[in-house]
């Protein structure tokens, strides 16, 4: 075993363990994110992010879940990804291109904040991936014996968005995995239960793959954007409440969202792995 720095990060409750990997690599990411990511036996996050480098960008960030598999793209996680690579003097620059599963994504500090262009939502079925063509709004879906009206976003990672009046009481540890692993979704999917204050405010709860319920998701929070005024229920300028904290979410004429929020520095220190 070798002992190796890590920084834990958050980004409104979204909790990170994130390890550079600039000069070095170590093998097996998806068993050390099992390890690091535990509660109980580790440092505890939703989490692990990874620094590389990218023959494409400044940066290549890879993304494992605490289960060890490995993801496409995570909204806070960009944003906890931007703060460390310039706060721990990785790069001198204030806008980014960084590497992702899900494409070159471009992030910039705007003061103690990140803005980060996520790009445009991909909303054809098959290509989110949900067993279904076309687009997916308030389509009909059975779930564990009730059916739920979802609608179906990819910002890069798929998801699943339902609207309802009431989201406080919802057993998330039952219902979630229902979703996630509903045969609709052959990837799996991050469900957001979502009620709508009015046209500008949303409050939602996340059951994410792979990790459970979360204190906050970014692709979900553009993902309920998107979804919110595609079928008229929001306008494309909604300011996100989550248990974690607040996103301000736009999306704009040139089709992309843009994501604004917040990301610190929790503790650093070293681990062995």
């Amino acid at each position: 075993m070798a002992d190796i720095s890590f920084t834990k990060m958050q980004g409104c409750g979204n909790d990170f363990v994130v390890l550079d990997f600039l000069r070095d690599e170590i093998p097996d990411l998806g068993r050390i994110a099992q390890r690091l990511c535990d509660r109980r036996f580790g440092i505890g996050a939703d989490q692990l992010l990874t620094v590389h480098p990218s023959k494409v960008a400044d940066f290549k960030m890879e993304i494992y879940n605490a289960d060890g598999g490995q993801v496409e793209m995570c909204g806070n996680g960009i944003r906890c990804f931007t703060k460390y690579v310039v706060e721990h003097g990785l790069t001198q620059k204030k806008e980014l291109a960084v590497e992702t599963l899900a494409g070159v994504i471009r992030p910039r500090l705007v003061g103690d904040l990140v803005e980060v262009d996520m790009g445009e939502p991909i909303l054809e079925g098959r290509k989110i991936p949900v067993e279904a063509d076309g687009k997916v709004l308030n389509a009909p879906l059975q779930v564990d014996g009730q059916v739920y009206q979802v609608s179906c976003v990819s910002m890069g990672n798929p998801h699943c968005v339902v609207y309802l009046e009431e989201i406080e009481g919802l057993d998330l540890q039952k219902i979630g995995p229902r979703f996630e692993h509903h045969l609709f979704f052959p990837k799996r999917v991050n469900t957001e239960f979502v009620k709508v204050l009015n046209r500008w405010e949303a409050r939602m709860r996340v059951w994410e793959r792979g990790a459970g319920e979360t204190l906050a998701c970014g692709t979900g929070a553009c993902a309920v954007t998107v979804a919110g005024s595609l079928t008229g229920r929001t306008d494309r300028k909604v300011t996100v409440h989550l248990r974690g904290g607040d996103l301000l979410i736009e999306w704009r004429e040139n089709s992309h969202v843009y994501m604004t929020g917040g990301a610190e520095e929790v503790f650093h220190g070293t681990v062995k792995i």
